[in-house]
């Protein structure tokens, strides 16, 4: 997921990762966030270690402009490619 930390502040995407193994009651868990600046958000994609990523990496993309280094397929994904801006910006 990705979020807008506050008007005129960096954007974050979030990284949640776990691990579940059988016999193990506690699954472990890691979260990591990634802060990119305003001006030029750019994240290296994670989309070649964990191809489930694409829509999310797609979805920040088009709702919060964050620009995934070596995406195959980075475009918007909920918005008409005409759509100016970015929706869930705090200063949209």
């Amino acid at each position: 997921c990705a979020y807008d930390v506050a008007p005129g502040e960096p954007l974050a995407s979030v990284y949640h990762l776990t691990r579940i193994q059988y016999g193990v009651d506690q699954p472990e868990e890691v979260c990591i966030k990634v802060f990119a600046s305003r001006r030029n958000p750019k994240i290296p994609s994670v989309f070649w270690i964990w191809k489930s990523v694409d829509f999310q990496e797609r979805e920040s993309y088009d709702m919060l402009g964050i620009s995934y280094d070596n995406h195959p397929r980075l475009k918007r994904i909920l918005m008409p490619e005409s759509w100016i801006g970015w929706p869930l910006r705090k200063d949209y």
